[in-house]
């Protein structure tokens, strides 16, 4: 994997500025890490459905990305899948790059990779701590500031952050994991007010138990505790993902919405 270093902008929209009322440009590219799987293909089936074409992000499982794509072209979208880890800046160089060579320009983004590391804060070490914020958080921040400027100059992009309930709730065992998750919700906020003028919003979604891998191991009592009652389904995060990219959501950022089944009331 090459080392070489990158500008934030080493991508540039072939696009003409969006309209003014703030509608996606034609040909406009989302780019959904962690697509192969869960919560990420749902999202990028469901962005494929509403128009994107789709940059389907994966860092290992590319035969997952492979069906992600497949979904989306049988379905009559347009998608790409592209491997690369998130925390490696120049390989998201690279997929940025690759994603505009063969899709188009890089509009969208969905910053839905991330990774646990459970355990007691007295059981949680450097690794596992180092590991969570930098996958679930810096790697957000670091791919969000690399295609601002192109946003900002095609006045128009969406960016939504997949964060979590845990974030702003406590949850014991997962330290590293709200950290990193209230810390996105904090950037969102951040960079949403910072850009809102150039009509590129940041949102964020965030999810309560929903049926995935990573919350297989979850006990029946806990999800029971849940006002709704039950887990949720991934295309259900996708819908509101779906949304916040829309444009129908020209003038919400800086925002996260709760998908949860009321856990977060």
């Amino acid at each position: 994997m090459s080392t070489a270093t990158t500008t934030p902008d080493a991508h540039e929209p072939a696009v003409q500025p969006a309209t003014r009322d703030g509608c996606r440009p034609d040909g406009a590219v989302v780019l959904v890490t962690g697509a192969s799987t869960g919560i990420g293909a749902a999202i990028a089936r469901e962005l494929a459905a509403d128009g994107w074409a789709v940059a389907a992000g994966f860092r290992s499982d590319a035969d997952g990305a492979a069906r992600t794509v497949d979904a989306i072209e049988q379905a009559g979208g347009s998608a790409l899948a592209i491997g690369g880890d998130v925390c490696d800046p120049a390989a998201m160089a690279d997929v940025l790059a690759q994603a505009q060579e063969r899709l188009g320009p890089v509009l969208g983004l969905v910053n839905n990779a991330g990774v646990r590391a459970d355990g007691l804060a007295i059981q949680i070490d450097d690794d596992a701590w180092d590991r969570v914020l930098e996958t679930n958080l810096s790697a957000a921040f670091k791919l969000t500031r690399s295609v601002l400027r192109p946003m900002m100059k095609a006045r128009f992009g969406r960016v939504v952050n997949v964060a979590s309930v845990v974030g702003p709730r406590a949850n014991a065992g997962q330290a590293n994991y709200a950290a990193a998750k209230a810390g996105l919700i904090g950037m969102t906020k951040t960079i949403g007010v910072e850009i809102a003028r150039r009509n590129v919003t940041v949102n964020a979604v965030a999810p309560g138990f929903i049926e995935t891998e990573m919350t297989a191991d979850v006990p029946k009592e806990v999800l029971d505790a849940v006002p709704a009652r039950r887990a949720g389904r991934p295309d259900e995060v996708a819908a509101a993902v779906r949304f916040l990219a829309s444009d129908a959501a020209s003038y919400v950022t800086a925002t996260t919405l709760f998908v949860d089944g009321g856990m977060s009331a």
